[in-house]
Parts: structure tokens; C-alpha cells; sequence
């Protein structure tokens, strides 16, 4: 059970840090940290919750990275659909804990300030549609994978304990590339832990940001399993 509770543990930590950081800090008068700041403490977070839980249970915190692993031939099947409850689990209870936090603040509505959703059309924060959202969310969760199975490979040119810098840092230019665009998923739990909290058109376009995560992170691993893996392998 540890490795299911430390998959929790990681996704709770991933959407309280970063979403935390968009709800709480972005736009914080004057002082406020923006979209570099938010990108940074989603790498920030799957870096420090890597280095933390990882030897436990490989630090996935996130569904498109247990079916990327698992495409790539990396991760056991009968680990799969547990792996994905308990990061769906941890989603969701971080965004409640961070609801309440919100909540303190006088006029807070979740549904009106969008509370770090993903979205495309209207909801995109820059106005981008549908298919510019999907391409971008599987191309990047594709390349996400690339990285995470690339730095963990036994022929990577640094040591495996250094593999989080390199995920971690990954990560973060990808919400630098996307938050734009959709507000960066990359990962269907922490789409789904704010949009339940949010409670309207974000759980109407919840769809893409499963789909889209879960194509990309597969084609990512299979190209890495299939492509650039040693033979052996």
C-alpha cells in the first residue's frame, strides 16, 4: 500500500503547489508571480515530491504517466488502475483543501475566477480552440514522456538520482509553453481535481484534458520504447 499512498501524497503535493500558486499568488497585488511563477512551482513540485516518494512508487502523479509507463513497458499492469484512483483521489482532495483555503478570502467565487481550471474556446486564457488545445496537450505530454523515460534510462548520460531535475525542469517549460493556451494540464488528475471545484464549463471540457494527456503520454512512450531504446531493453 505505501506506493499507492505515496502516489496520493505526490498528486495532493503537485495541485496544492501548483494550482495553489494559480489561485493564490498569480495575480497578487503587485507582488504577484504570474505565469513564470506558476510554471516554476509545477516543476517544482513533481521535482521536490520525486525526490521525497519516488524510490516508493516511481513518482508518476499523474495519470498520462502510469499509461505512458505502461505503453512503454516500464510499468505493471495490475498496478494501473489503482496508481490512477489514488492520483485522482489526491487531486481532489488537494483542491478541496485549497477550496477552503480560497474560500477565506471575502467575494471568492470558484466558478467565476475559473480556480486554476483547464480550458479551450472561451475558457482558454488566451482565447485558443479546440484543436490548438489538443494538439498542444498531446504533443507536449508526448515529449513529457520522452524526457521521464529518457533521464530514467540506465544509459542516460547523468545518474538516475538527478532524473527529477530533468522531469522537474520539463514540466516547468511545458506550463512556460501552454498555460496560454489551455492553463497547462499535462495531467488528467490535476485537470479533474479543479474542475470539480470549479463546477461548470470546466467539467464540460474535462474530456480533452483526459483524452488528449493519455494519446500524447502513449505516444511518447511507445516512440522511446520503440525507437530510441536499446534493443535489450
Amino acid at each position: 500500500m505505501k506506493k499507492y499512498f505515496a502516489e496520493f501524497f505526490g498528486t495532493f503535493w503537485l495541485v496544492l503547489g501548483g494550482c495553489g500558486s494559480a489561485v493564490l499568488a498569480a495575480a497578487y497585488p503587485d507582488l504577484g508571480i504570474g505565469f513564470a511563477g506558476v510554471a516554476l512551482a509545477f516543476g517544482l513540485t513533481v521535482l521536490t515530491m520525486a525526490y521525497a516518494v519516488g524510490h516508493i512508487s516511481g513518482g508518476h502523479f499523474n495519470p498520462a504517466v502510469s499509461v505512458g509507463l505502461f505503453v512503454g513497458g516500464r510499468f505493471n499492469a495490475k498496478d494501473l488502475l489503482p496508481y490512477i484512483v489514488c492520483q485522482v483521489i489526491g487531486a481532489i482532495a488537494a483542491a478541496g483543501v485549497l477550496y477552503c483555503i480560497a474560500s477565506g478570502k471575502a467575494g471568492f467565487d470558484a466558478a467565476a475566477s475559473g480556480f486554476a481550471s483547464n480550458g479551450f474556446g472561451e475558457h482558454s486564457p488566451n482565447g485558443y480552440d479546440m484543436m490548438a488545445a489538443l494538439l498542444i496537450e498531446v504533443v507536449l505530454t508526448a515529449f513529457f514522456l520522452i524526457i521521464i523515460m529518457g533521464s530514467t534510462d540506465r544509459r542516460a548520460p547523468t545518474p538516475t538520482g538527478f532524473s527529477p531535475l530533468a522531469i522537474g525542469l520539463a514540466l516547468t517549460l511545458i506550463h512556460l509553453i501552454s498555460i496560454p493556451v489551455t492553463n497547462t494540464s499535462v495531467n488528467p488528475a490535476r485537470s479533474t481535481g479543479v474542475a470539480l471545484f470549479q463546477g461548470s464549463w470546466a467539467v464540460e471540457q474535462l474530456w480533452l484534458f483526459w483524452v488528449a494527456p493519455i494519446i500524447g503520454g502513449s505516444i511518447g512512450a511507445a516512440i522511446y520504447r520503440f525507437i530510441l531504446s536499446n534493443d535489450e531493453e
